[in-house]
């Protein structure tokens, strides 16, 4: 919160709070159920962790390569290719906590491979973890 003009204004890019053990469980179970009903079959794995006011969520996915892949010469096998690729996770959002159940969203842009600060579908800057999720899931839509 800043003063602006003698009112306090909310900025969703910036501040927080250290998000609660109670609160980490929470979102994890909300985020994998919304995940199995939804984007089932889209993912082989979610990573969903946290640090300080901070929830990163990552997918991993299932890859696929050309059946002529590798091309004679490359430095690596089909089988390390792929076992590079099972590893290499899908950066979907980052999540700001401000407690009582209000997050700010941040979505991950591979164009300058950093997380911008984004409304959600709503117009809001400020909503929940799921919301998030489902926005930033796009990138599970092949």
């Amino acid at each position: 919160m800043t003063p602006s003009g003698g009112y306090w204004v909310h900025d969703p890019g910036s501040g927080g709070k250290k998000i609660p053990a109670i609160v980490q469980a929470d979102v994890i179970k909300r985020i994998t159920q919304v995940a199995q009903e939804q984007y089932k079959g889209r993912y082989t794995r979610l990573d969903i962790r946290f640090r300080a006011q901070f929830c990163y969520i990552d997918a991993y996915t299932e890859p696929t390569l050309a059946d002529d892949w590798p091309p004679s010469g490359w430095h690596e096998t089909r089988e390390e290719a792929l076992e590079r690729l099972r590893n290499t996770p899908t950066h979907l959002c980052r999540l700001r906590y401000f407690g009582d159940d209000k997050w700010g969203f941040s979505f991950y842009t591979y164009s300058h491979e950093k997380y911008e600060l984004c409304v959600y579908p709503n117009g809001e800057f400020i909503g929940k973890p799921e919301e998030a999720f489902l926005a930033s899931a796009v990138y599970l839509d092949n």
